[in-house]
């Protein structure tokens, strides 16, 4: 059962008491990843069991985008608007180019195989940022020392960042200075400080996720254009101020694995909980978590 758990009043600022879960789509095994493409009107997301990216709209439902994607698992756009996978079976990242073919963008650090791409974010000068825990869902022996932070330059060279227990879900503030990532098994949320260059420095605890709320753990994590904080986890979605006041609760029927901002307005509140699909409007825009925003 949908349920708005309010712990402070600044949250009616962003989710009216009276706003209601829409489910669009069900019958998955475990829906991920979901972007927004504003020149479509459409959303993108993934189910990673069942080896498909799907994209829906308002016109014509649901439609397969990609099959046999690798088991990806979060979505990006790049710059010229093509969808970037962090792909768990071959533990990487790809691009879908526009004639539908497969480009591989990165595999390996310091020559060793990635553990298995989970999430992803492009900043708006087209760098991208991804986490890189590993998954014993894949069956392959880690070849890497650490469960890392990556960034990828438009050169091609990609950068170690931090390490993290389990990092998942990531993302920028509004003004893109800082980065947010959470940690599956620690249930934390960590944010860092963006140096000129890309980098991180100033890694420092954001918040904690209350794990008495419910099942789950966790796992997709976004940004209003205010600078809250949204991640899905126990019982649904926490969602934090920018100083990391836990501001209230989204309840879901099922477990949440991720989320993002949509629609004409940025004001709808897409989730992909476990078999289903599901929307609910916000009274505060939300940030794309690809370079379309900038």
């Amino acid at each position: 059962m949908f349920k708005i758990i309010k712990f402070s009043d600044k949250l009616e600022e962003l989710i009216s008491q009276n706003a209601q879960l829409e489910k669009l789509t069900t019958g998955y095994v475990w829906s991920e990843g979901p972007i927004w493409d504003e020149s479509t009107k459409s959303l993108y997301y993934t189910d990673f069991s069942q080896n498909e990216i799907y994209r829906w709209t308002e016109k014509d439902g649901v439609k397969v985008h990609r099959k046999n994607s690798a088991s990806a698992c979060g979505l990006a756009f790049d710059k010229e608007n093509r969808i970037l996978c962090a792909e768990s079976i071959t533990r990487s990242v790809t691009r879908i180019e526009k004639d539908g073919s497969i480009t591989t963008v990165a595999s390996h650090y310091n020559g060793k195989r990635l553990n298995s791409p989970n999430d992803i974010i492009v900043k708006s000068d087209g760098t991208i940022y991804f986490t890189d825990p590993h998954s014993k869902d894949t069956g392959n022996i880690k070849e890497l020392d650490v469960n890392g932070v990556y960034k990828l330059s438009k050169a091609g060279d990609l950068t170690l960042l931090a390490q993290l227990n389990r990092p998942n879900g990531l993302a920028f503030s509004p003004d893109e200075k800082k980065l947010y990532v959470d940690d599956t098994n620690l249930q934390l949320i960590q944010v860092y400080d963006i140096k000129y260059d890309g980098t991180l420095e100033n890694s420092r605890l954001f918040a904690k996720i209350d794990t008495s709320f419910g099942h789950g753990a966790a796992d997709g994590l976004k940004l209003d254009c205010l600078g809250n904080v949204y991640v899905t986890g126990p019982g649904g979605i926490s969602i934090f101020s920018p100083e990391g006041e836990l501001l209230g609760l989204l309840k879901t029927p099922e477990i949440a694995a991720n989320l993002c901002f949509g629609s004409d307005d940025m004001q709808t509140l897409y989730i992909t909980a476990q078999s289903s699909v599901y929307r609910i409007h916000t009274e505060v825009k939300g940030l794309k978590n690809s370079s379309q925003a900038g």
